[in-house]
């Protein structure tokens, strides 16, 4: 009889916690997106869990179960052609969970050569986060944007380029990010951009005072990506508070995932900064 209460017990505590951990998935733009990016078809999954062909934008939202009020959107990578949903986005969830911190994964729109299709749904989920922030017991003046390779240059974007104080994030996050667009990027920028272009969505031309304090962090073996350092430069030059961590090996692309060797370097480092984040921009 006792073994049998102790059974009850454990299903009932465990349709509970699966409870807790059931994430709120919310269209981006309830009435729809402002402006079109031009794909047509269905939206593509393919291996592990990556997304293509994105004309409908969402946000996956995993709320901690002690908040302490600070939310991240989670920016996944993918060469703005597709979207590396699981290790660079949903796959962080319960680690930021146990810190009292509320993952929000954004699935962007692909730009298909229109360059402001990103920097819009960025803005708008900032924009969205913070108008539940009392519903999800957040403190709006604590949300920030995190990305990886192309979500980390839609990260660092939006933190150069924000329209406005609504659409502002706390804090950046960038991995391994894309950062100079002197070679153009065509899903982006288009075949041919202006030089006007690449410099506008150059995140180390576009830093300034009042862009929020920055993580970054890189492998010194990345040869996809190799211009963070700019970043980071241009940051400084700006007193901007920013935090860099390169580390020797590794390549492109690692996000959360086990088989990169430093990831319970960067993960532990990320936590500390998180914590001494001065928020005073």
């Amino acid at each position: 009889m006792k073994n049998r209460i102790i059974f009850i017990v454990f299903i009932f505590c465990g349709m509970f916690l699966n409870a807790q951990e059931t994430p709120l998935v919310l269209p981006l733009w309830a009435n729809g997106a402002p402006t079109g990016n031009g794909l047509t078809g269905a939206e593509q999954h393919l291996e592990n869990g990556r997304v293509a062909n994105v004309s409908v934008p969402d946000i996956t939202v995993y709320r901690a179960a002690n908040p302490n009020g600070m939310a991240i959107i989670a920016c996944p990578g993918g060469a703005y052609i597709r979207l590396a949903m699981n290790h660079e986005g949903h796959d962080m969830a319960a680690w930021l969970n146990a810190q009292g911190i509320t993952l929000v994964v954004l699935k962007y729109r692909m730009p298909n050569g229109h360059h402001d299709i990103p920097l819009s749904d960025a803005e708008q989920a900032i924009r969205l986060v913070r108008r539940h922030a009392r519903e999800w017991n957040l403190n709006p003046d604590r949300i920030g944007i995190m990305g990886a390779s192309a979500g980390g240059h839609l990260a660092a974007t939006l933190s150069t380029l924000y329209s406005g104080a609504d659409a502002r994030p706390n804090f950046q996050i960038v991995l391994y990010p894309v950062i100079n667009m002197r070679n153009g990027l065509p899903a982006l920028l288009g075949a041919n951009p202006s030089e006007e272009l690449k410099t506008r969505y150059s995140p180390d031309l576009q830093a300034k005072e009042t862009t929020p304090p920055a993580f970054i962090t890189v492998s010194s073996d990345d040869r996809l990506v190799p211009h963070s350092i700019l970043y980071y430069q241009a940051l400084l030059e700006k007193n901007v508070h920013v935090s860099l961590h390169a580390y020797p090996s590794g390549g492109h692309g690692w996000g959360f995932m086990d088989s990169f060797l430093y990831k319970r370097q960067w993960t532990e480092e990320l936590e500390k900064w998180l914590r001494t984040i001065p928020f005073d921009k």
